[in-house]
């Protein structure tokens, strides 16, 4: 799964984010073959995520989650993902984000800007406050 996947699912598939109980819940299976595109978020009755409510629910419930809102180290790590450098390159590869040094703080603030942007893209509402950091 790709870092960016990673975040989708933990931010779309999080129990705020659907409030609806889900009929059954089934392991995650391994892809042996490429993943389709994500489909846009929408909680089970049709509404679209909101990002910004989930991603606050998430970081009340851990207390003390650092600075999320502006950086990306600190979004992944609310999301228990790899933030190490390592990870980071890989999501900026992914993601397209050819800016300053690899982890510079150029880079981090324009892969925080590109992962949020990319959640909207998929049908999250993100609110501009989000979006202007």
């Amino acid at each position: 799964m790709s870092i960016f996947s990673a975040i989708m699912d933990k931010v779309f598939h999080h129990p705020t984010a659907a409030p609806a109980p889900a009929a059954a819940s089934a392991p995650a299976e391994p892809q042996a073959a490429p993943a389709a595109p994500p489909a846009p978020a929408e909680t089970q009755a049709g509404e679209p995520v909101d990002v910004e409510a989930v991603l606050a629910s998430m970081a009340d419930s851990k207390g003390n989650a650092g600075n999320w809102r502006t950086s990306i180290v600190d979004l992944l790590k609310l999301l228990d993902l790899d933030s190490s450098l390592s990870a980071r390159k890989e999501l900026a590869d992914e993601l397209g984000v050819r800016v300053g040094a690899d982890g510079s703080a150029e880079q981090n603030i324009a892969l925080q800007k590109a992962v949020i942007q990319k959640l909207a893209d998929n049908g999250g509402l993100v609110p501009d406050s989000l979006r202007a950091v």
